[in-house]
């Protein structure tokens, strides 16, 4: 199972897809779209992946976002964009530029990976096609790999369902112009409209089917992507971007769907494996990310290392791809043996190694691991001797969290934090290598961003019975928005930022709650 589950790129198909996405326009290169009525820039801009001497700059042409084909509504033809990149926000000190070329088969997007800036540095930049202009998207490039600055602003988010609110948490993200921004899945949602319904009901609706195919997945996001609000946070920052299930269908694991449906397109593994590839490629096309990330087929590498100078190492992760089927036919499951089973895998082999490869290298101030699903043992029995806990997590997966943990702490991690979301709540965790074990120590800690929408409007002051069962869990919030984070060499502060509805457009944002980590300590620490 574990070479098929790989991404292996085939220099022919490495060629074919830089070609569709950054070569150089020629004279005899298409249009450079100045036939095109209105602006194709509907779905603004981004930028991803950061690096000390450049980053990945993006955009999609799409006159139409909804077009059930898919398209965007683009003619079928290749279309010439100029970039430009600049050290001002007015774009007019213009330090790079170019063309390339926005082709079809590639939804028109465009993946530009740019080399030469300064490292640590601001910039901005903006895309031309014809007459039409982009909105600015503001990025910046890591630090030198031997620097140590001083600090570094990084929000993280997940779980953004359109149907159950609007995306101001994404908006109140871009207005504190961050330095880096983590989202660690469920992007968008697959489903039909009105088939998941929020507390309060949902405030607008999905357009299409539920996706399946190319169409409906490009149909999707491009849905996604024209929401004003998604869009000003895509031009605030650079992202780090990692998929869980929901860009695919709900709690798929390798090539095993939630469901065997045929109306899905899951009845067989044949025809769950070109939804994924569907579903991979869509994502490819409408994120800020490498070309090292291009899929082949139903495999794509998205799991990758980025490191800010000498402060943190960003280990991002793919715990879907690689997993074993969910325990004991998934859920929250009370007594399950087989989750306990020690070659079982949340990661797969050649992941796994990569990341405890990575911890022995490590030099950096702090590790942190974006990835996607509840890290921290929660059962929810107090009963002794009795576990109740969710086959979906890593609580599923035991001895692969276990393997984890105790990589770190044998490689000496000077300051190892697990960042989560998945589950649609704040959530402030300490870590253990053994949790059956009361007198155990504390190796780290995980913060849980609860979703930017999904579930609808929250609920304030809400508690959850599991933190008395589960010691090491030391915060819960069951409302929407994201954690912000301020990190520097002595300490890492967490703000868990959150709206009092979703459902009512442009609510203010404010913090619930606020964590400390200190260097070269264990265990969280709440701040007044």
């Amino acid at each position: 199972m574990e070479l098929s589950r790989r991404t292996l790129l085939t220099g022919t198909l490495a060629t074919t897809a830089v070609a569709a996405t950054t070569i150089p326009a020629r004279a005899a290169d298409p249009s450079p779209g100045a036939a095109l009525r209105v602006s194709p820039f509907t779905l603004g801009v981004a930028s991803g992946d950061p690096t000390p001497d450049g980053v990945v700059l993006w955009t999609r042409l799409a006159l139409d976002p909804v077009d059930e084909s898919g398209t965007g509504a683009m003619p079928s033809r290749p279309v010439s964009v100029r970039y430009e990149v600049a050290s001002d926000e007015g774009m007019r000190r213009v330090v790079k530029r170019g063309n390339v070329i926005a082709r079809p088969e590639s939804a028109h997007s465009v993946h530009v990976e740019l080399t030469g800036l300064r490292p640590g540095a601001e910039y901005w930049f903006r895309f031309r096609t014809g007459r039409h202009i982009s909105p600015v998207g503001r990025t910046r490039t890591a630090p030198a790999g031997h620097e140590l600055p001083a600090a570094l602003t990084m929000a993280f988010a997940s779980c953004s369902q359109f149907e159950h609110g609007w995306f101001t948490a994404y908006r109140r993200m871009a207005e504190e112009n961050p330095d880096l921004v983590l989202h660690l899945g469920d992007y968008q949602y697959e489903y039909k409209a009105k088939s998941y319904l929020g507390r309060d009901g949902n405030v607008r609706d999905h357009a299409g089917p539920e996706t399946t195919d190319l169409a409906t997945y490009r149909q999707r996001h491009g849905q996604y992507k024209s929401d004003a609000d998604l869009q000003a946070a895509h031009a605030a920052a650079p992202w780090l971007v990692v998929f869980d299930d929901h860009e695919v269908d709900n709690n798929w694991a390798d090539e095993i769907p939630e469901n065997t449906n045929s109306w899905e397109g899951n009845d067989t593994t044949a025809r769950f494996r070109a939804r994924r590839a569907a579903a991979f490629q869509a994502y490819w096309e409408n994120m800020p990310l490498r070309r090292s990330s291009i899929p082949s087929g139903p495999d794509m590498q998205v799991f990758r290392r980025l490191q800010w100078g000498r402060l943190a190492n960003f280990h991002m992760m793919d715990t879907r791809q690689y997993r074993d089927d969910q325990a004991c036919g998934d859920g929250w499951k009370a007594n399950c043996e087989p989750r306990l089973d020690p070659n079982r895998s949340i990661t797969g082999a050649r992941q796994e190694k990569w990341l405890l490869d990575g911890f022995k290298a490590s030099k950096a101030q702090w590790d942190i691991l974006g990835q996607q699903v509840f890290f921290a043992e929660q059962d929810r029995n107090a009963s002794e001797g009795v576990t109740d806990v969710s086959m979906d997590s890593w609580d599923g997966y035991a001895a692969s969290r276990k393997r984890i943990t105790q990589g770190w702490v044998s490689a000496g991690v000077r300051n190892p934090v697990v960042l989560t979301g998945d589950v649609h709540r704040h959530w402030a965790n300490d870590l253990k290598v053994d949790y059956r074990d009361p007198d155990a120590p504390v190796v780290g800690s995980e913060l849980v961003c609860t979703s930017i929408t999904s579930t609808g409007n929250g609920k304030p002051g809400a508690t959850n019975p599991n933190l008395a069962i589960n010691p090491h869990l030391k915060y819960y919030a069951d409302q929407r928005g994201y954690v912000s984070t301020t990190i520097r060499p002595q300490s890492m502060t967490a703000d868990f930022k959150v709206l009092d509805a979703v459902t009512v457009k442009d609510r203010p944002i404010s913090t619930a709650a606020s964590f400390e980590l200190v260097d070269g300590q264990r265990g969280l620490r709440r701040k007044a």
